[in-house]
């Protein structure tokens, strides 16, 4: 299912119109290898949660918890990135409504057509043994065990959106499937 959005193909005076695409997912679903991916293939920025809300706890000037700030920094850099003309792939778990609404919100303020892809992984056997076997790509990063992947606050989605299931699909069948949808 796809959000409603404008077009995100080409703006009328025939050029490419940026996009924002947001992907979404519990850890060790495959979203960050997924969404780095597409942000290659189509030259776009990608902005991954995990990095920004790392490079925050690196710069030691931080002593409550992250809270929201790392999604509010993500965010901003996206809007100006969109306000340049570029498009931005948006890699974070976006477990409730309010982050998810944030992105549409930055997409209808720029005026301009959001993907929302949520990577799921059907097999609990496989996302498990994914969790357990990650390490960490982001230097300093921690990766969630097992039981806190579990135990995160993740709400149903409430809205039509881009379900794709890693269990069943490849990296590159997927990538595959969401281009022809981005039409890119």
């Amino acid at each position: 299912m796809i959000a409603k959005s404008r077009s995100m193909s080409q703006d009328p005076n025939g050029t490419r119109a940026p996009k924002l695409v947001v992907f979404s997912g519990l850890p060790g679903v495959g979203k960050s290898c997924i969404a780095r991916e597409l942000a290659r293939e189509i030259d776009a920025v990608y902005l991954r949660l995990d990095s920004i809300e790392q490079a925050m706890r690196d710069s030691g000037v931080l002593s409550e918890p992250l809270n929201d700030a790392g999604y509010r920094v993500a965010y901003a850099v996206a809007e100006e990135n969109l306000r340049l003309g570029r498009t931005v792939v948006a890699d974070c778990v976006n477990p409730i409504a309010i982050t998810r609404d944030a992105w549409r919100e930055i997409a209808a303020h720029v005026e301009i057509g959001i993907m929302e892809i949520e990577v799921r992984c059907s097999d609990v056997a496989e996302h498990r043994r994914r969790v357990e076997s990650r390490t960490a790509d982001v230097r300093g990063l921690e990766v969630p065990t097992w039981e806190e992947v579990l135990a995160r606050e993740y709400h149903p989605w409430d809205r039509d959106h881009l379900q794709v299931d890693s269990a069943i699909g490849t990296p590159e069948q997927i990538l595959l499937s969401i281009r022809k949808v981005l039409n890119v």
